[in-house]
């Protein structure tokens, strides 16, 4: 597998400039230059907008193996993939040609449209200008573009478009001080009078997975009828996997010599055998599970089958399973290494705390899912927005 991996050969860079990255809380501009130019960029993308339309879990499988090197790195690349599938099916065949400019130029996009996000829009001519901030753009200081949700004048209804971050009407404050990820520059977005045109300005409404099963809603290409937010969470899932397989690996390794109280062999001692090996089964049955899920996916996708609201928590409860017992794994990991191992200054300190961030995830946050899951189970209506 690891053999068919467009990001192949930067793993190593990445794996390098990890460290840096998590305590400068930027990511190396060559890793970002090499993955601009790597054909990573273009995956999510059909191929009527230039895009090498990957399947879903081949897409899962490269964000595993980033995330592995640098969880930071890896966010960046998440957010860019996901939310640029979202922006395709959002903004329609009718803006193909905006897009593959964008998928051209392999430049990069990111969606600040987190909790305190406050932006309107007037009219000017045959623009709109935008004024607000938004919060939690996750790449944002390395991308290009933004996906924007604004009211209108009167505040009646929300509306889509897509903002150039190279103008100078925007401003990218680097707000981002959390204890994981520190190198994702989660952002926040300033807009001041920025124009975008009308004619990249579309309606935005907060369930529209639903408008997206409507056959007679145009899209580009089958695999838009998938909901960026299932998706998402489906390759968080993957990512997860990536960082607690390497944490085992790289535990295992080094432990085998390691000398406890007494003089005893770490790898003697029984209890090490059975934490480790609960661990290697949490982390087989995530992987199992995100990747039954992503295949069920891109079936749907060949087949031309329409998504269901159960397709849809399907997708968002593996992607969210997944993530849970990879953190389940990452504790039994922690009691392993012990004090000893959190003191010799391993990569797992930095791996631990950038995993904090997957379960708290808005897209996949248990108590976000569960219950509306449970609604459906139920044969009641689910009410989550997005």
């Amino acid at each position: 597998m690891n053999q068919a991996l467009r990001v192949l050969e930067l793993l190593p860079a990445i794996g390098e400039q990890a460290g840096e990255a998590d305590r400068s809380r930027s990511v190396d501009t060559a890793v970002l230059n090499a993955l601009r130019a790597n054909d990573i960029m273009r995956l999510s993308g059909s191929r009527e907008i230039g895009g090498l339309e990957a399947s879903m879990a081949d897409i899962g499988h490269e964000l595993q193996a980033v995330a592995a090197q640098c969880t930071s790195t890896a966010w960046c690349l998440w957010n860019h993939l996901c939310t640029f599938h979202h922006f395709v099916a959002l903004l329609g065949p009718q803006r193909q040609d905006f897009l593959r400019g964008i998928m051209d130029r392999r430049e990069w996009v990111c969606y600040p449209a987190g909790a305190s996000t406050e932006i309107k829009s007037e009219p000017a001519g045959d623009d709109l200008l935008l004024n607000g901030v938004a919060a939690f753009g996750s790449g944002a200081r390395y991308a290009d573009w933004a996906g924007v949700v604004f009211w209108n004048a009167d505040r009646t209804a929300l509306s889509f478009s897509m903002a150039n971050l190279h103008d100078p009407s925007v401003r990218i404050a680097p707000t981002w001080d959390g204890m994981s990820v520190r190198a994702s520059a989660t952002d926040h977005v300033h807009y001041q009078n920025t124009r975008v045109p009308v004619e990249r300005v579309v309606p935005w409404g907060p369930r529209h997975r639903e408008q997206l099963r409507d056959l007679s809603h145009p899209v580009i290409h089958p695999r838009y009828r998938e909901d960026w937010v299932a998706l998402s969470v489906l390759w968080l899932g993957a990512m997860a996997c990536g960082v607690a397989r390497i944490s085992l690996e790289e535990t295992a390794r080094d432990i085998r010599d390691r000398v406890a109280i007494y003089g005893t062999r770490m790898a003697e001692r029984p209890t090490l055998h059975v934490n480790l090996g609960r661990a290697q089964a949490l982390i087989h049955a995530a992987e199992d599970t995100v990747f039954s899920a992503l295949r069920d996916t891109d079936t749907r996708i060949e087949t031309r089958t329409l998504p269901t609201e159960a397709d849809y928590f399907r997708q968002s409860l593996a992607g969210m399973q997944a993530v849970h017992l990879c953190d389940e794994a990452m504790a039994l990991i922690l009691r392993v290494l012990g004090g000893n191992g959190l003191r010799e200054g391993t990569a797992f300190e930095r791996r631990y705390r950038d995993f904090q961030a997957m379960p708290l995830h808005i897209n996949g946050h248990i108590d976000r899912l569960t219950e509306q899951a449970g609604r459906l189970v139920l044969g009641l209506s689910t009410e989550n927005p997005f």
